[in-house]
């Protein structure tokens, strides 16, 4: 991955920045399915990773940056709702281990596969901004719009999706696949449905990241960056969009700020341990004081609903 310069402090809040606004769009993908949906996706790292090498291959081939993230949604999402289909006829815990599995065994197939994509040496992504004589600070302030305009598009599907009639058939569903089943709604495909968006979503963000860092070797997707994204979610709030945001915030923010630690401050653990050790226990004192999150989710009434609620009087 690109170092940044820390000499420079600017480039350094830019870099952090960028980060920030890649993985708030993971953090929305996995929101949708989980916050809202229910579905328990241990594989997030996977789309994110078809997303990057679908883009880092035609952007070798030559076509545009728009062109990169426009083929590498639609490839994830496609890839998502293939794996979908197997996978949600599980029940919640056995779904999780299969898209934990589902993602190592995409990551050795980019990892022993040579001719894909460089194998273990990984592969190079062209720089997606070349303007002669332009300065570091500026490519940044260009790639941090265009992350970010990327971002306000992704808040912005997410929030009218769960807003909107569909929105609270699959709150319906998280609460009671049953009820909702009873009232006539097919389950199976509105859950597919929704974990192709957030495969879609994470293919998105995939895209951006390996334009933006422009080097990516199947050790960039250890299934650690899957739990970094459910402690993203965790921290800011399921269900709550803007709780998905301000969780990527907290944590790259913690993330960040441990390589400056490193390097200026003598601390008698090791800095990226210490992130560690201080996201865990943000998570616990979360879970324990206010298991909501951050920003709690705003409760909307559905039919499904209130169906279960009565079943459970009357039981």
């Amino acid at each position: 991955m690109r170092e940044v310069n820390l000499s420079d402090p600017l480039i350094y809040v830019l870099d952090m920045a960028v980060f920030v606004g890649i993985f708030s769009i993971l953090a929305l993908s996995l929101n949708l399915e989980y916050g809202f949906t229910g579905l328990a996706n241990f594989g997030k790292v996977a789309f994110f990773m078809v997303g990057a090498y679908t883009s880092s291959i035609l952007a070798n081939i030559g076509f545009s940056y728009l062109v990169c993230i426009a083929v590498a949604t639609l490839v994830a999402g496609f890839v998502g709702l293939l794996a979908s289909l197997p996978a949600l006829r599980l029940r919640a815990d056995y779904l999780a281990i299969v898209t934990l599995a589902f993602g190592e065994i995409l990551r050795f197939v980019f990892k022993n596969e040579d001719w894909i994509a460089g194998g273990v040496n990984g592969i190079t992504v062209p720089s997606a901004i070349y303007i002669a004589g332009i300065t570091i600070r500026t490519m940044m302030l260009i790639q941090l719009a265009i992350v970010y305009a990327t971002l306000i598009l992704c808040y912005f599907i997410a929030q009218t999706l769960v807003n909107s009639p569909y929105g609270r058939i699959i709150r319906a569903i998280r609460e009671d696949e049953l009820a909702t089943q009873v009232l006539g709604k097919d389950v199976f495909k509105y859950k597919a449905q929704m974990f192709m968006i957030g495969s879609a979503m994470a293919g998105i963000s995939g895209s951006l990241f390996s334009q933006y860092v422009r080097f990516i070797d199947p050790y960039t997707f250890e299934p650690i960056l899957t739990f970094t994204v459910w402690m993203m979610v965790i921290l800011g709030g399921p269900a709550n969009n803007l709780g998905a945001i301000l969780g990527a915030v907290f944590v790259q923010a913690l993330e960040r700020g441990a390589r400056i630690a490193k390097d200026y401050l003598l601390l008698p653990v090791d800095p990226h341990n210490l992130r560690v050790m201080l996201i865990g226990i943000l998570i616990i004192l979360i879970l324990m004081y206010r298991p909501q999150g951050l920003l709690k989710e705003s409760r909307v009434k559905t039919p499904a609903l209130e169906v279960s609620s009565k079943w459970r009087k009357r039981s």
